[in-house]
């Protein structure tokens, strides 16, 4: 068997990380989008998450098979110590453990960073990604209903959030992320 690494993204992932990304666009309500990025939107994006988060990927026989990122939660000064978490993965490479080696990784390094909080939204059904939540500690908190219309329906999206890092003493404020 074949080791995996998780590893920072770069500029050169871009084009595999679009490829991981424009099957569940295309295909599935997993995502909003309908168009899926290209090379050239896939680097930005990853720039940009690193920039301030992070954006990690997860390599097989140097092929990257998937990857997981992390953004603001919203651009609000108080919500500035959370963030919004997502993962994907190759299609023929769910349930083998990337998803969880792929967030162990980004949830720690987000951690040191200074986060406290991690949120991840899940269109419903997704019973594969509600185990991979569950399973990294990620509690439910509400359920927006009809949010969002993908192949021909009304689609709810059901929140989860995990605390990140030590809890913090009565009163006090969390350094700045970095």
């Amino acid at each position: 068997m074949s080791e995996l690494l998780v590893r920072d993204a770069t500029a050169d992932d871009a084009e595999a990380c679009a490829a991981i990304y424009a099957p569940y666009v295309m295909g599935t309500t997993i995502t909003f989008e309908t168009e899926p990025p290209d090379a050239p939107e896939m680097a930005r994006r990853i720039a940009k998450a690193q920039a301030r988060h992070a954006f990690l990927v997860l390599e097989q026989d140097g092929a990257v098979v998937g990857y997981a990122y992390a953004g603001p939660f919203k651009e609000r000064a108080a919500y500035r110590w959370s963030c919004e978490v997502s993962v994907y993965l190759a299609t023929d490479r769910q349930g083998r453990g990337g998803g969880r080696r792929l967030y162990e990784a980004l949830l720690e390094r987000l951690a040191a960073r200074g986060y406290r909080m991690a949120a991840a939204g899940m269109t419903q059904p997704n019973e594969a990604s509600g185990r991979l939540h569950a399973a990294m500690g990620f509690e439910p908190v509400g359920t927006y209903r009809a949010i969002g219309w993908k192949l021909g329906a009304p689609r709810d999206v059901l929140w989860v959030q995990r605390a990140l890092g030590d809890p913090l003493a009565p009163g006090e404020t969390p350094p700045e992320p970095t």
